[in-house]
């Protein structure tokens, strides 16, 4: 196969579903140039699939690729629905499974929110969107709603009734509570380049809670620069939220350049960042650019923020150490490095974002 023809070929993986970013075509040109011809098929194989849907739908990809005229029904009949889910918010085969494939029980529940983001089966692909939608809009209500004691405000019963227990019932000493003075600001930065293909989508549906609940937040994506994505998401469907950005000029799936964007972000939007503000990262940390920048940059945002909480899916990954040069520059100013791989660990967020 000529270079040409990969590259194809890795486009034509990306819209069944793959994770064919820019990444994993140089990866894959440069594993078939490393083997003798006629094994080019095993060398895409281990260049291209990072998980187990992919490994195991390759040969019939592989084969369409080679003799289209024989598989196309085929191709049809198994194409993987997050092709049109990851650009849209919703499965392409939602409304086909719509009676059958609701989502059952706690069983299910407890396996979706563990499993990887970058393995979630096709078939549960509806069930997972049901249970990512209602886990998230609950978090992220609770840290809009969370309400604390007060010496005004509207008179919080409950405290009221235990606190005039000791004195026979008599309500004397009246318990109040109201909204905190002033919600903490959220600044997000999501990293959608081709190494995060598999994970950015996802982090788009937790940006647009956010921003549904919260009015002080703010989020910005990055690949080889930066794009102010906030009022975008702010649409209240996602969907409508996401076509919107597949508009944009975000330059999805491509290189990575942390620093630069982190430079424009705090040339462009350093208003935001103040001692109230939680800066939160959500980036594998893989940088083609000059990685030395993301120290500065993060060293100045950290002055002025709260906290900076970086989240990288790779943490669930138990062999995994931060061994990039960019992720180690990045480390001594960041105050939470937590994984981001699974909804059961997205989650986890809200006790970071809670205590301020």
């Amino acid at each position: 196969m000529t270079a040409a023809e990969i590259v194809r070929f890795c486009r034509n993986a990306r819209v069944q579903g793959f994770s064919a970013g820019v990444t994993e075509t140089i990866a894959a040109v440069e594993a078939a140039r490393a083997v003798d011809s006629g094994s080019e098929k095993f060398a895409l194989r281990a260049a291209l699939c990072s998980s187990k849907w992919e490994w195991d739908d390759f040969e019939r990809l592989f084969e369409w690729f080679l003799r289209p005229e024989h598989a196309t029904r085929q191709l049809r009949k198994h194409t993987d629905p997050r092709g049109v889910w990851m650009l849209t918010g919703c499965s392409a085969e939602a409304s086909a499974l719509q009676s059958d494939r609701d989502v059952a029980g706690a069983g299910l529940h407890a396996r979706l929110k563990k499993i990887d983001f970058s393995n979630v089966p096709p078939g549960d692909q509806r069930a997972f969107e049901q249970l990512a939608e209602r886990l998230l809009r609950r978090m992220v209500l609770r840290l809009a709603r969370r309400l604390h004691l007060s010496s005004r405000g509207r008179i919080d019963l409950r405290q009221t009734i235990r606190a005039s227990i000791p004195r026979g019932g008599e309500p004397f000493d009246l318990r109040f509570k109201g909204r905190k003075r002033q919600q903490a600001r959220i600044v997000m930065l999501v990293d959608i380049s081709g190494s995060m293909s598999l994970y950015s989508l996802f982090f788009l549906r937790f940006a647009h809670a956010i921003l549904q609940a919260l009015r002080r937040s703010d989020v910005f994506l990055f690949s080889t620069s930066l794009v102010n994505a906030g009022p975008m998401l702010r649409s209240p469907k996602l969907a409508n939220a996401l076509r919107r950005l597949a508009g944009s000029t975000a330059d999805w799936s491509g290189g990575t350049k942390i620093g630069e964007s982190m430079r424009e972000l705090n040339r462009r939007y350093s208003r935001l960042f103040s001692r109230d503000a939680l800066f939160v990262i959500l980036s594998d940390g893989w940088d083609t650019g000059d990685p030395r920048g993301i120290a500065s940059e993060l060293a100045s945002i950290r002055k002025r923020v709260r906290r900076v909480i970086w989240l990288n899916p790779l943490l669930g990954l138990e062999d995994y150490r931060p061994a990039t040069q960019a992720m180690q520059l990045a480390l001594p100013h960041v105050d939470v490095f937590a994984p981001a791989h699974s909804l059961e660990s997205l989650l986890e967020l809200e006790k970071h974002l809670s205590h301020v």
